[in-house]
């Protein structure tokens, strides 16, 4: 297996999404993509009250992208050894000591960062960089070929913020030494109108399974063919063709966690969510951007908008003043994280019996005859109708399919192709009363 550069297209082309995505939702179709999926947590290898240890191992693997190319990359692997991008998710609780033992399997010197956590101790002595090191570091790293080095820190604000290689960046973190860490308020899972919040506030409360974590990438497989044969990068050409959400392209990031044939790629960018309603649904959704690439990604839901709450691990306040506001595209600069609160509202409440279109016959071009489609053969939340033959639905029970994606429309595309990249759905359920025996929802 080795890192490719033609470009050979599959699964994504010029079709239109749904085509794009049947294959891989032929093997997994939405039914089986829990509410709870979202954000998965890495285990600590050992936690107390006051503090909690994680063991992270720096190898190589190789990712798969819609195209059938192989990409060699290195990772964070975590407790179960296995190389992955990105790294685990590490959720930690503010005021509790954090260690984060680093080995390193790979050729070169290796070290992580913490940007936003202060006073980073590595192995038990102040953190500190070395820009005359030989490759310049921003932390102690962990020599090459089973060095190890211990990190130690309290995160003492909550939010979301990520962890990388602080050892010749250019070339570590694009290889994919990155992950993402969110750090719960101290009264997280206590009770009370804050807690499961991003900030500790009532402001920033979200729903249960309902948390999404979105690490936006890109690749250059050029770079990546470089190191993979132990040769000069040449950065002067450096031109990204791959973008990822959570090391996945349009289509594979509508897979679910751990889809077997993704296996160094777990984390799935599907989201999944009911219409808000004031008893049965109160709380939003949270989705919580990381990009570890070069330039700012543009992100942008269809159809809604979001509410962004808090930037680089700050919640948006001036003292009690609320500062967060709604957005139709969220701009993440690089290095940058921001979170946000989604909630899907049905303004019009249309339905067929009280509340119905107007009918109308479509001309025969507008019908799709052949091929595969998400909807669900009818406007209505919550309604379903079978397909003519010749066509095959992925529909499980009247649900609305919206794109996100990256506005800057070349990271939404696979090596040039178009509806790839940076792309993901947001699947939104009828909800529960809507649902009937025959179309269950899950």
């Amino acid at each position: 297996m080795r890192t490719k550069l033609p470009r050979v297209i599959s699964r994504v082309g010029g079709a239109v999404l749904a085509g794009a995505v049947v294959a891989l939702m032929a093997a997994t179709p939405p039914a089986a993509q829990a509410v709870t999926d979202g954000v998965e947590c890495e285990t600590p290898t050992s936690a107390s009250g006051t503090a909690e240890s994680y063991v992270l191992t720096a190898k190589s693997g190789y990712v798969f992208t819609p195209d059938g190319n192989s990409i060699f990359m290195w990772g964070y692997a975590g407790s179960t050894g296995s190389f992955q991008l990105p790294g685990p998710t590490l959720c930690v609780t503010a005021g509790r000591t954090v260690s984060v033992t680093l080995r390193n399997t790979l050729p070169d010197p290796v070290s992580i960062v913490f940007p936003g956590q202060r006073q980073v101790t590595a192995d038990g002595q102040a953190d500190a960089a070395n820009l005359a090191a030989s490759p310049p570091t921003l932390a102690k790293p962990a020599p090459r070929t089973n060095g190890t080095v211990t990190y130690t820190f309290v995160p003492d604000k909550p939010g979301t913020y990520l962890y990388e290689s602080g050892t010749d960046q250019r070339k570590q973190v694009q290889m994919g030494l990155f992950g993402g860490l969110i750090v719960r308020p101290a009264n997280y899972t206590t009770g009370g109108a804050d807690a499961h919040s991003a900030y500790g506030t009532a402001a920033t409360k979200f729903g249960d399974g309902q948390e999404y974590l979105h690490i936006l990438s890109e690749v250059d497989p050029a770079v990546h063919l470089a190191v993979e044969k132990n040769r000069t990068v040449n950065w002067a050409g450096y031109r990204p063709r791959y973008f990822m959400i959570n090391g996945r392209s349009m289509p594979d990031t509508l897979a679910p966690n751990r889809a077997s044939y993704l296996p160094g790629q777990p984390y799935s960018a599907f989201v999944h969510v009911q219409p808000f309603d004031p008893d049965a649904n109160p709380d939003p959704a949270i989705i919580r951007y990381v990009n570890v690439g070069t330039v700012t990604y543009p992100f942008h839901p269809h159809g809604n908008s979001q509410r962004v709450v808090g930037r680089d691990g700050r919640q948006l306040q001036d003292g009690a003043a609320d500062l967060s506001y709604d957005k139709f595209l969220v701009n993440v600069g690089p290095g940058q994280t921001v979170d946000t609160l989604f909630s899907w509202t049905d303004v019009d409440m249309f339905d067929p019996i009280d509340n119905s279109l107007a009918e109308f016959v479509p001309n025969q071009a507008d019908v799709m005859t052949t091929g595969d489609t998400f909807y669900s053969q009818s406007p209505y939340l919550g309604s379903y109708a079978d397909p003519i033959q010749g066509v095959t639905s992925y529909n499980v029970c009247g649900e609305y399919y919206h794109v996100a994606h990256s506005h800057a429309l070349q990271q939404s595309t696979n090596y040039g192709a178009a509806m790839g990249g940076m792309m993901t759905l947001i699947r939104i359920d009828p909800p529960s009363a809507l649902q009937t025996v025959d179309k269950p929802c899950s």
